[in-house]
């Protein structure tokens, strides 16, 4: 029986800054790196087909990290597609400071309701 698994790219310097992200081209943090060679190694043994990545350094490095660590090379697809959710004008801005000046209740709408996007990014329906 065929076996889906999903896995979200390693923590990059962004996220470690607590920086909204989206579709802004960021590398992975080294402690991103180690996240990536951990999931290799727990998923050591599958026999893969595919492997389907976004368009994005961050997933595209932790998908090259994990193949290395699984001492496997198959086909990937790289589609902008899976890229995640565009923050738009929150791209680059601090969580924290984007908080203080717009409210955490404000901000907590833009990320989690499922029709109203962030000032020039995509609701979550869009995604």
């Amino acid at each position: 029986m065929p076996t889906l698994v999903l896995v979200r790219h390693g923590e990059s310097i962004w996220n470690a800054e607590d920086r909204f992200t989206g579709w802004i081209d960021v590398p992975l943090s080294s402690k991103g790196e180690d996240e990536a060679r951990k999931a290799g190694h727990l998923l050591k043994g599958y026999e893969w087909q595919v492997a389907y990545t976004s368009a994005l350094m961050r997933a595209q490095d932790t998908l090259a990290i994990m193949m290395e660590e699984m001492g496997q090379d198959m086909p990937v697809i790289r589609d902008a597609a899976l890229n995640e959710r565009m923050y738009g004008d929150l791209q680059g801005l601090n969580k924290e400071r984007t908080r203080e000046k717009y409210s955490s209740e404000i901000v907590q709408l833009w990320r989690r309701s499922f029709d109203i996007p962030p000032p020039g990014g995509e609701a979550l329906r869009d995604t």
